[in-house]
């Protein structure tokens, strides 16, 4: 097949990666089988992953991909022609053509990117445990504080929200015992102090409002091409936990709520996982179970997911085998353990009969990767040695000015930048303390009943929404996820912001609580 443009050797159907012996292409109707990029550091990943990026968005699919480095920054710029790639291209039979993609960066500090935040009720106590490192006792513990709020009609939006939750229920003990089980203080005490070091860790930025719409990292610019959503994660990487939980909860999310869509023709959204092993390192079986059961279904949702580590055993073998377009750069092995993983590596691919695997992974060069992508019916082809393209757009980071000017342009500007501070369990249970809640009688279960009771209209005055009536109407995902820019501002301190959220994840606490009953 002639590829005379390095901008149109991609077709409608295909991406063109590299070319050895025969070129390299990865079916866009195959792309949701999910794939993997490893290779030993400086050998060429981080070019691998953008030009697959470059592919996805000409050909109109979105992408999201963690940037541990900022390196991947510079798909944003045009690209420059510098002499070793316009040799590369020529060796290939292409012309270089510098090109740029519409980009829009996220932070979950929100210092070098739109701010990310979920709420804390969206997290879900079992990721929560997860990024603190709770044991079994204080994950039960967590998994009491979400049922009393959510039996209480208390949101829970940020971590003051989740300390008061904490303190309610550690000084409502002795009452919560009989219904739940034990719950004692020193636990409860436990969890605040990891609590605290999470907060220090940026968790406080995290959890809040307005909460990620996941729809905004499934766009398209005005020419039809795919947004690239970069997260910014250099700082983030310095709380690894953090990092891991929040990209999980982001496939837990989209898992939940994109619809079913069988074998799309392209995938609606390629998400791209750098550092890998950190999703993996330490995880508890539960948990495990959990991540293998999402990358398997997410693919019936149009999502393709890209793991990029050193070494495939850094993915467990039951979520390799999931892996059905492989990119593998060099391994050196200088160690018996290094030799195991190469010929661990060498093994994941379909023989080549022309190739010793295992003896040319050592060999690669800069930029060199053995390709194994599906074809036909979703059947691996035979491993290749080929050398992948040049990228279009810059290779490297981009300077702060370009990215402030790119932010400054970006299509959520404003939806994300002003934090708001709902009425929520902090707010609600302070007034309690304070008197103002009234001082009904029967303890934790009778204020149950007074916040049931309010469903009905049958508490409250006519001229006002009650906690209650607004839990009934608006069992949806938060308001401020369906609002832009001024809006959300103008919600101010609305009880209605969030409050359908709080129900709807009392009944599936995102995708991973969810599949536990399915």
């Amino acid at each position: 097949m002639a590829i005379p443009d390095i901008q149109t050797a991609d077709t409608v159907e295909k991406i063109f990666i590299g070319k050895g012996e025969q070129p390299a292409w990865l079916t866009l109707a195959l792309a949701n089988r999910h794939g993997l990029v490893t290779g030993a550091t400086g050998t060429g990943k981080t070019v691998s992953l953008q030009v697959m990026a470059e592919g996805f968005a000409r050909a109109g699919v979105p992408v999201f991909a963690a940037d541990i480095k900022g390196d991947l920054s510079g798909i944003s710029e045009v690209g420059e022609a510098k002499d070793f790639i316009i040799k590369r291209a020529q060796d290939m039979g292409l012309v270089f053509q510098a090109d740029q993609f519409s980009t829009v960066f996220w932070d979950v500090f929100g210092e070098q990117g739109h701010p990310v935040r979920a709420t804390v009720s969206e997290m879900g106590p079992l990721l929560l445990s997860r990024m603190m490192d709770l044991n079994d006792v204080q994950e039960g513990v967590m998994n009491i504080a979400f049922k009393v709020a959510d039996e209480q009609g208390l949101l829970l939006l940020d971590m003051k929200d989740l300390r008061a939750i904490l303190t309610f229920i550690a000084e409502h003990a002795g009452e919560l015992t009989t219904q739940y089980g034990n719950v004692s203080k020193q636990t409860v005490g436990t969890i605040q102090r990891q609590l605290l070091v999470l907060e220090n860790q940026g968790g406080d930025k995290f959890f809040g409002e307005p909460a990620l719409d996941l729809k905004d990292f499934m766009r398209t610019d005005r020419d039809g091409r795919g947004m690239v959503n970069i997260l910014v994660a250099d700082k983030l990487m310095q709380s690894p936990r953090l990092y891991a939980t929040f990209l999980l909860w982001m496939l837990s999310e989209l898992f939940e709520q994109l619809p079913e869509a069988g074998d799309p023709p392209k995938p609606k959204l390629v998400f791209f996982f750098d550092e890998a092993h950190l999703l993996f390192n330490d995880a508890p079986k539960a948990l495990m179970e959990k991540i293998e059961q999402v990358v398997r279904l997410i693919r019936s949702k149009g999502v393709g997911v890209y793991f990029v580590t050193q070494n495939p055993i850094d993915v467990p073998d039951k979520v390799l085998a999931q892996l059905g377009n492989r990119v593998q750069h060099a391994l050196r092995a200088f160690t018996p353990r290094d030799q195991k993983a190469v010929t661990a590596a060498a093994e994941t691919f379909r023989p080549n009969p022309k190739l010793d695997t295992a003896q040319v992974i050592m060999q690669l060069g800069k930029g060199e990767a053995l390709v194994s992508f599906l074809e036909g019916n979703g059947i691996p082809a035979v491993v290749e040695r080929v050398m992948v393209r040049p990228p279009t757009a810059r290779i490297g980071p981009i300077t702060p000015e370009e990215r402030k000017s790119i932010i400054d342009n970006s299509p959520v500007k404003g939806k994300y930048d002003t934090t708001i501070d709902s009425e929520s369990a902090y707010e609600i249970l302070q007034k309690r303390v304070a008197g103002a809640g009234g001082g009904g009688s029967g303890g934790i279960l009778g204020q149950i009943g007074a916040i049931v009771g309010t469903i009905f209209g049958t508490s409250t005055p006519r001229n006002r929404l009650s906690t209650g009536q607004v839990i009934a109407r608006n069992v949806t995902r938060s308001v401020t996820n369906q609002v832009v820019g001024g809006v959300v501002a103008d919600l101010g301190k609305s009880v209605g912001g969030s409050i359908g959220g709080s129900v709807g994840r009392a009944i599936v606490r995102g995708a991973l609580g969810g599949l536990l009953r399915r």
